[in-house]
């Protein structure tokens, strides 16, 4: 570089980037981004790319060079600098002499290159999704600020092409319901505020005699009689009552209706109202009898699917990985590996906190049914008398409060999978019913005696001895041999000391992150720290404690003394005892005492908050009652409720 980026050159980066890249998305992001690297670091070209990963390839998102931009290049990594980016997934700098260093790319002589620097671009999964990378024509040497920058910059690039991927998955999904509103062989008809047609399907152009040009944006009233587009209309009332989420109805009696050629014909019909940019709309479902189950479940699974997509969009956040390489979990993993290509169901049996979720999603995510949903369900979560609406859906009327029909969850997860987590807390009338779905494959919805078909693959988990549950006749004998086909034994953290520092280490780099903070690697002594704690909450506690360790660091040196449960300062004491505590002084010593570090209020908030969330873990999200968190903290149901609202502790923290 010719110059090292100083505090103001900083800021003007920052600033660079925040302003480049305010307003846009996509390809003008990217042109922004690139022209604005190279301008901060004063190289002389800079790019992102996409991975091509099945032709090993590079494709440039955008790329500058000199005093413009190159268009349309793409070029095999093999033999490049970017290679060692691609290979070690890792930020790669080479500081002079770059022609010699790779004299089998072609492009770098022209350019008089000399200098590269380049980070890989990563999913939420690990995988390399593509790079960003600079090249000048003179030596770069090494310098914290300037790599400082180069990922900040890189991690923005990362952040789009996410968000671009999963835009692109709900685009996808979109035209999927799309194409399935076309191909329903019901009418499906949406109305504006001023109930003047705005959409109408092929079913709904066969129902009334009519194409979609000849009737959008007329009224609707011309399709139905007098009498009905009254009804219409006082129901359309009735929906502005009704809680968001919820506005929807059946419409009780049906309707009139006529085609464009004044033929009338009974219609029996669901009214829902929604809003496009603040302004109402409505939809109406005017229906076979006969077709309208199938075709509704799956409008509503694809619409559920999508909205999820939505959801992910909006709030991009990090999956962790299975991080092991102890001898316990390479086998629970090769176990993993064998079950996941079949249908067969597994039941994943192993502590609180081990991780048995992220097994559940290893085993959808290597099955042949990957690319359906995966669906899951805390059983220990749900109240019970709403379990079996939860499981199955419900109809209209089929409980007080059941004011419309709703899917269960195994509808949900047709095609796909569905994950029961906590299976030993289902009471024994429910039970029943889910070997049904195991053994037949089909259950009713309550308040239906309609049987409905569903392909789904379970996997469960549970905490809980199922056999010796089964033998004290608390959990179904029959159930258990069904839900044991395939057990995989999730090993405690423990039974897994090669992979305390592993998981530390990425736990710390992971919340360092989030927390815009620099830490300096463990140390030994930390790595003992650790090892010598029994970890009763498993991995999840030792990622509390990792949290928490980050946030109470100081320059730049983790704090477990403070974090691990018991601790009382930074590190051991003298004699090499855990967590900080100190040998009890004889009689003619003097006891030396360290003042802990004082915390700030913020601080103690959030190490509360942490506490609380660490309980709720424990329990399952439950509150009250004896194996409630509550009853672990010491306080009670109400004084703890109080504290999860007051902290803004939500369920999915």
């Amino acid at each position: 570089m010719s110059r090292t980026p100083g505090k103001r050159t900083e800021d003007e980066a920052l600033r660079a980037l925040v302003e480049g890249t305010a307003g846009v998305t996509g390809d003008d992001f990217f042109r922004s981004l690139v022209r604005n690297l190279a301008q901060v670091l004063d190289t002389h070209g800079a790019w992102v790319t996409e991975y091509l990963e099945k032709e090993n390839r590079l494709r440039a998102l955008a790329f500058w060079l000199g005093d413009g931009f190159v268009d349309g290049y793409e070029y095999d990594v093999k033999g490049t600098p970017c290679e060692a980016v691609i290979a070690q997934s890792c930020l790669v700098h080479f500081q002079e002499k770059l022609v010699e260093l790779f004299p089998d790319d072609q492009d770098l002589p022209p350019l008089n290159a000399v200098s590269y620097m380049g980070m890989p671009i990563l999913g939420d999964d690990g995988r390399i999704l593509g790079h960003i990378s600079v090249l000048d024509r003179k030596k770069m040497p090494p310098d914290q600020r300037t790599e400082s920058l180069f990922r900040i910059f890189g991690n923005r690039a990362a952040a789009e092409l996410r968000r671009m991927q999963v835009e692109a998955q709900l685009r996808t999904r979109e035209q999927e319901l799309g194409r399935l509103v076309d191909s329903a062989m019901d009418g499906i008809v949406e109305l504006d505020e001023n109930l003047r047609i705005s959409l109408i399907n092929n079913a709904g152009e066969k129902l009334f005699d009519c194409l979609s040009a000849q009737v959008l944006q007329q009224p609707f009233q011309r399709f139905l009689t007098e009498r009905s587009m009254d009804k219409l209309r006082g129901l359309i009332g009735s929906l502005d009552h009704l809680p968001e989420g919820a506005r929807y109805l059946w419409v009780s009696g049906g309707l009139e209706a006529r085609t464009l050629h004044e033929a009338t014909f009974p219609a029996e019909a669901t009214l829902s109202r929604f809003q496009v940019e603040g302004e109402p709309r409505y939809t109406l479902i005017l229906r076979n009898v006969d077709d309208r189950v199938t075709a509704e479940r799956r409008i509503r699974s694809l619409t559920v699917q999508a909205e999820l997509l939505k959801e992910e969009l909006r709030e991009l956040h990090d999956v962790d990985d299975i991080i092991g390489e102890s001898a316990p979990m390479l086998h629970s993993l090769g176990e993993v590996s064998q079950v996941a290509p079949t249908d067969s169901t597994v039941l994943l049996l192993g502590e609180t906190g081990t991780g048995k979720e992220l097994f559940a999603r290893a085993v959808h995510a290597a099955s042949p049914r990957r690319d359906r949903t995966l669906v899951k369900v805390n059983c220990a979560a749900i109240p019970a008398n709403l379990m079996e609406s939860e499981f199955f859906g419900h109809v209209k009327g089929a409980f007080t409060g059941a004011t419309v029909a709703r899917e269960g969850r195994f509808a949900l997860a047709d095609g796909g999978t569905i994950f029961l987590d906590e299976v030993g807390e289902l009471p024994l009338d429910l039970q029943a019913k889910l070997l049904r779905v195991l053994q037949e494959g089909e259950f009713e919805p309550v308040g239906s005696s309609r049987v409905q078909k569903v392909d789904v693959r379970i996997i469960a988990a549970t905490n809980q001895d199922l056999e010796k549950a089964s033998r004290a006749r608390e959990f179904r004998e029959d159930l258990f041999y069904r839900l044991n086909v395939f057990p995989i034994r999730v090993p405690p953290l423990r039974e897994r000391g090669a992979d305390i520092g592993l998981l530390a280490r990425a736990f710390a780099g992971k919340y360092a992150q989030r927390m815009g903070r620099s830490l300096e690697p463990l140390s030994g002594r930390d790595l003992e720290l650790l090892a010598a704690y029994q970890w009763p909450g498993n991995v999840r506690e030792l990622q509390n404690v990792m949290e928490r360790a980050v946030i109470t660091s100081h320059d730049g040196r983790l704090s477990l003394g403070h974090a691990l449960p018991g601790g009382s300062g930074d590190g051991g004491d003298d004699d090499g005892r855990p967590g900080g505590q100190p040998s009890r002084p004889g009689k003619d010593e003097k006891a030396s005492v360290t003042p802990p570090r004082i915390l700030t209020v913020a601080e103690l908030r959030e190490l509360e908050r942490q506490n609380i969330m660490a309980a709720l873990d424990a329990c399952a999200g439950k509150v009250a009652g004896k194996q409630g968190a509550a009853a672990r903290l010491g306080m009670k149901p109400s004084t703890l409720s109080s504290r999860i609202k007051a902290l803004g502790i939500a369920p999915s923290d």
